[in-house]
């Protein structure tokens, strides 16, 4: 279950008064809570601010209609990859597999990008890669990964002013871990970041306790 925003009673109560008579000016509603609007400045803000109500000058306060839930699912909209992307972790075409298996889980990751001699993308491995071409081969320090790597244009990648809700439908779709977060030269693809489901999925969940 989601989190979302937990009113106070008075807050509650600002919301059933703008419902009923919106668009209606902070003094009024103050009249109608015989509370001052120095008093329910603070509510004002917090109810605009989440979204909850808007507010026009001159006009007054109305109520946007939208749910806890809808203005969580807006916020997630709004996040891109840029303030959520990991540092990539990266081998160059010519290692061998042996090499990739130790950065593999020397570093922890599920996934290491391919790179050429230019530092642009040439290839994604992930360790059920590295596991199948591990079978039944004995000379794994004599077999480069540029033979086992998946290649451009079969890469699933983002950049990083794409949308988190975006790429992790990619994930989804391509059925993948992590992606590389790419920026685009005249050459090819430098990779500047990495996103993986573990990112997004504490981006969703920081951002639920946020909203809580």
């Amino acid at each position: 279950m989601v989190s979302t925003i937990e009113l106070s009673k008075r807050q509650d109560q600002i919301l059933e008064i703008v419902k009923e008579n919106g668009p209606i000016t902070g003094e009024h509603i103050a009249e109608k809570l015989n509370l001052t609007r120095a008093t329910l400045r603070p509510d004002l803000a917090i109810l605009t601010m989440a979204g909850y109500l808007d507010a026009r000058p001159r006009v007054g306060y109305f109520y946007t209609g939208k749910t806890g839930t809808q203005l969580l699912t807006e916020s997630m909209k709004k996040l891109t990859v840029k303030d959520y992307q990991s540092i990539p972790v990266v081998v160059n075409e010519n290692v061998s597999v042996y090499d990739a298996i130790v950065t593999i889980f020397l570093e922890d990751v599920g996934t290491v990008f391919v790179t050429d001699d230019n530092h642009h993308l040439a290839g994604v491995l992930s360790r059920k890669d590295l596991l199948r071409a591990s079978l039944g081969q004995k000379e794994l320090s004599a077999l480069p990964v540029n033979i086992i790597m998946t290649r451009m244009p079969n890469i699933t990648m983002c950049k990083k002013d794409d949308l988190l809700i975006d790429v992790a439908k990619k994930l989804i779709d391509a059925q993948i871990d992590a992606v590389p977060v790419v920026k685009e030269t005249d050459k090819g693809y430098e990779v500047i970041g990495r996103l993986t489901k573990t990112n997004i999925t504490k981006a969703f969940v920081a951002l639920a306790d946020q909203e809580g």
